[in-house]
């Protein structure tokens, strides 16, 4: 199973995240920023403020991503590659 290990928050909605694999980048969130779910990055010092939780990217109670879609987009393979090679690799 997929986990991340690290987070580091950089500049302009970017997260450095390394991974339980080995597998470490930079992901760029600034997409989702204006969204309404998002909204409350666009308060100094909220976006500052992601953690790991569990098995997310968190920010507080009500909002975290999932961190294997995280790990998708960064390693730019769909769940349907991830899962094709986990079971390949079972």
């Amino acid at each position: 199973m997929i986990k991340a290990v690290a987070v580091k928050v950089l500049n302009n909605y970017n997260l450095y995240i390394k991974f339980n694999d080995g597998v470490e980048g930079t992901v760029d969130l600034s997409h989702l920023k204006d969204g309404k779910a998002f909204s409350m990055w666009k308060e100094q010092g909220n976006f500052e403020k992601a953690h790991i939780e569990g098995e997310a990217i968190a920010w507080d109670e009500n909002l975290d991503i999932d961190a294997l879609s995280l790990y998708l987009q960064l390693t730019k393979q769909t769940f349907a590659d991830y899962t094709a090679k986990q079971k390949n690799h079972a």
